[in-house]
């Protein structure tokens, strides 16, 4: 029987973008301590010679990891997001700078691979691809993208951003619990429909021997709390290429239409500019992220450049998940996207 929500969320993650906008509650300031400390943790790495991926323990954080805890419980049981400035960007290459944010990703989960490239430490940077390609991913491009969730049901996402575009790209965040209270109020006739499964391509990312395109729900509920798995709609769109029959139907196009325009209104949403320093964690569960199309600077070292980790969390901190979801969360217990053979 599947679950579904009928009612008014009023958890601390159905919010609106406008009311947390200015308050500042999703934004930390590291201190000069806390700096301080990631600075020997980074001397720590490199005397050790450590490279990507090290445990937590090779990058000691005594005191801030118990404040890392308290802001991913933010993001796991409240807002659902949270920005961490502070970072003295331009102290630090762009190899350290990997270090360092793998280091604080570490002492948050298990950072699990993204693609099937087998990358844990991604790079969000213009690689001159479109969601034109049906085997592009968003992150490789420089295109306007959609609210989405990413891909596999990882627990945090996180974003660390090494250098801004030279114009655009802004992040937009939206509540998933606020967009369903909207549409339960304004076309409850279509929310069946999000609970139901679409066909999705995995655009060439779909682990070996594995069918390249999979099912699964766009809204989820468990227990009462709802999960979206709202997919860029590219994904959904390319994956005809496999067999008409797998096409979006009118309802489902719909359904999605009613979504998306519902979590563009600016009423809802929350706007950030990243500076470079800036680290991004968000509940990928319950908050949907897009952003705007950019322009890039022509100078290679100096384009637009993000880094990303996909983290799971130990089971006592992560979000009950409905079943249907547990085939996907699986590959995230198995360490994330396998790599493909055909890009090892």
């Amino acid at each position: 029987m599947v679950e579904i929500i009928r009612k008014e969320i009023t958890s601390p993650d159905a919010w609106l973008g406008p009311k947390v906008q200015n308050d500042k509650s999703w934004l930390y300031e590291l201190g000069t301590g806390e700096i301080a400390e990631i600075d020997a943790a980074l001397l720590a790495v490199k005397l050790a010679g450590r490279e990507i991926p090290f445990s937590a323990e090779g990058f000691p954080l005594p005191t801030l990891r118990a404040q890392l805890g308290k802001l991913m419980g933010q993001v796991s049981n409240g807002l659902g997001v949270i920005l961490i400035r502070g970072i003295p960007r331009e102290r630090y290459t762009d190899e350290e700078c990997e270090l360092i944010y793998w280091g604080i990703s570490s002492h948050i989960g298990t950072p699990v691979s993204q693609n099937g490239r087998g990358h844990l430490l991604g790079h969000v940077t213009d690689e001159g691809k479109t969601l034109d390609d049906p085997n592009a991913r968003g992150y490789q491009t420089r295109n306007r993208l959609d609210f989405h969730c990413d891909q596999l049901p990882v627990d945090v996402l996180g974003l660390f951003c090494l250098r801004g575009a030279k114009s655009g790209g802004t992040s937009y965040l939206v509540s998933a619990p606020t967009v369903h209270n909207v549409m339960l109020a304004e076309r409850p006739d279509l929310l069946d429909v999000m609970y139901a499964p679409f066909h999705v391509d995995w655009r060439g990312d779909h682990p070996d021997g594995d069918q390249p395109w999979y099912d699964i729900p766009m809204i989820t509920a468990h227990d009462g709390k709802l999960a979206a798995r709202i997919t860029n709609r590219s994904f959904m769109e390319s994956v005809s290429r496999y067999s008409e029959d797998l096409a979006l139907s009118d309802i489902q196009r719909e359904a999605l239409d009613v979504f998306q325009e519902i979590s563009n209104r600016k009423e809802l949403r929350l706007m950030m500019d990243f500076q470079p320093g800036d680290m991004q964690f968000i509940n990928n569960h319950t908050i949907l992220h897009a952003r705007q199309a950019y322009e890039d600077y022509a100078d290679p070292a100096l384009k637009r450049h993000l880094l990303r980790v996909w983290v799971a969390l130990p089971d006592y901190k992560r979000r009950p998940l409905a079943p249907v979801l547990d085939e996907r969360y699986q590959l995230v217990e198995l360490g994330g996207i396998p790599k493909r053979a055909a890009a090892a």
